[in-house]
């Protein structure tokens, strides 16, 4: 008897063991840490020919990215909902950790962003991306989510940690608070048109200075857009298309707030002829790659431009040019069918979530990887400007890799939480 009810003891352990893993989506983890691994060989071969340490930022990556596993098959059998009780906590701590890097945080590449702990440089505004998010995904999950009151708590939310990564300066990452800001406000309810007038004046300060006639089809449109969208539709036009016409001389006040290197960015992608060996370098060196691997690439480790250094600090921001230049349009095509695959099991996870906290969380790392992998991709191929983005789960770099692992956790425990679908 002993021995038999040692036997069902040990059977409803199993069952339970596995009863906890019904849920995951195996397929959000195969794809990351395929992605994860193929980086680490693209990272290799971009270090081939600089020194011994060339291949130490591989296996950092790799390294990097088993931790980064394990953490996310953690969070995964957690239960998420706990976070709803931490929110404010987890906001606190993400301001903080924003203000500490303005205060003791060490500087590189005309920015102060990372604070050195343990030996480790660690960027505090990476890990602010998700706290952003769980912060936003428990203010939107009620049901005044989709009205005025519930858009303008939201940007308050935003805000904050929006503004300490802007002042760092991080246009890149700032940006990024922007996409996630606005995809789960749309998924929350939010009508359209509010969203339109919230990036007006933004659009507005840009078409300004690229062409005037359409600037002014612009402020007019928003004039409609708040007639029909918003109460005391007259007094409402009137107000829109007054922010929209002081946006231009807005966009030229916000420019002075720009570091000379960003302005550059922001300008030469349009014809970085102008300055072949200065700003416009990278981005030159970098189609120059892409066009050199035409359909198939050059083959891995055999890549010129990639060999030869041609491309500075190639393992981050462009590594997606070792891509194109190695393994060709094909190469790029599938990394990039890759990211479709990931980002539809997000949306997938989103509908099917139990509850709408668990659905924004989803969506708030959606908008999160959709951003990063269409900026970074079309600034290396000259459709954007450089703005300093990684390519999630490709570009090097410790705190990036982490903070897209815990993300994809944090989707996998509402995954493993959802209510199956019925067909």
């Amino acid at each position: 008897m002993n021995s038999y009810s040692s036997y069902s003891a040990t059977q409803q352990r199993w069952k339970k063991l596995i009863r906890g893993w019904q849920g995951i989506d195996w397929l959000l983890f195969l794809l990351p840490v395929c992605v994860t691994v193929f980086a680490s060989i693209l990272i290799s071969s971009t270090q081939k020919y600089t020194g011994e340490t060339g291949y130490a930022y591989a296996t950092n990556h790799l390294i990097t990215g088993v931790v980064g596993l394990v953490l996310a098959l953690w969070i995964a059998r957690s239960r998420y909902e706990v976070l709803l009780q931490w929110r404010w906590i987890i906001y606190a701590a993400t301001i903080a950790s924003l203000v500490a890097v303005m205060a003791v945080g060490t500087e590189g590449l005309g920015a102060q962003r990372w604070i050195p702990i343990f030996g480790f440089n660690v960027q505090p505004s990476e890990f602010a991306k998700l706290g952003a998010i769980i912060t936003l995904a428990a203010a939107l999950k009620d049901r005044d989510a989709p009205t005025l009151f519930g858009m303008i708590r939201a940007l308050a939310i935003t805000a904050v940690p929006w503004a300490l990564v802007f002042l760092q300066p991080d246009l890149g990452t700032s940006l990024v608070f922007g996409a996630v800001t606005i995809g789960m406000l749309y998924w929350s309810g939010t009508n359209p048109g509010w969203l339109f007038l919230m990036a007006s004046p933004l659009v507005s300060a840009i078409v300004f200075h690229v062409s005037f006639p359409v600037w002014v089809g612009w402020v007019l449109l928003m004039g409609v857009v708040a007639y029909r969208s918003l109460p005391w539709r007259l007094y409402s036009a009137v107000v829109a298309i007054g922010i929209n016409l002081m946006s231009g001389k807005l966009g030229e006040v916000l420019w002075g707030f720009l570091k000379e290197y960003q302005k550059d960015r922001l300008i030469l992608f349009l014809d970085p002829d102008k300055d072949p060996l200065g700003g416009g370098y990278h981005l030159i060196q970098s189609r120059i790659a892409i066009g050199a691997g035409e359909m198939w690439g050059r083959g891995l480790f055999h890549g010129t431009q990639t060999q030869l250094s041609f491309i500075p600090e190639q393992h981050t921001d462009f590594i997606f040019s070792a891509v194109g230049e190695e393994l060709g349009f094909v190469g790029g095509m599938f990394l990039i069918l890759a990211f479709w695959l990931i980002c539809l099991r997000l949306v997938l996870i989103a509908q099917h979530a139990k509850d709408n906290f668990g659905s924004l969380l989803a969506i708030g790392v959606l908008s999160m990887i959709v951003f990063q992998a269409m900026i970074n991709i079309s600034m290396t191929i000259g459709l954007a400007p450089i703005t300093g983005i990684p390519l999630p789960w490709m570009s090097y770099g410790r705190s990036a890799l982490l903070t897209n692992f815990i993300a994809i956790g944090l989707v996998e425990s509402v995954a493993n939480t959802r209510s199956k679908p019925k067909y």
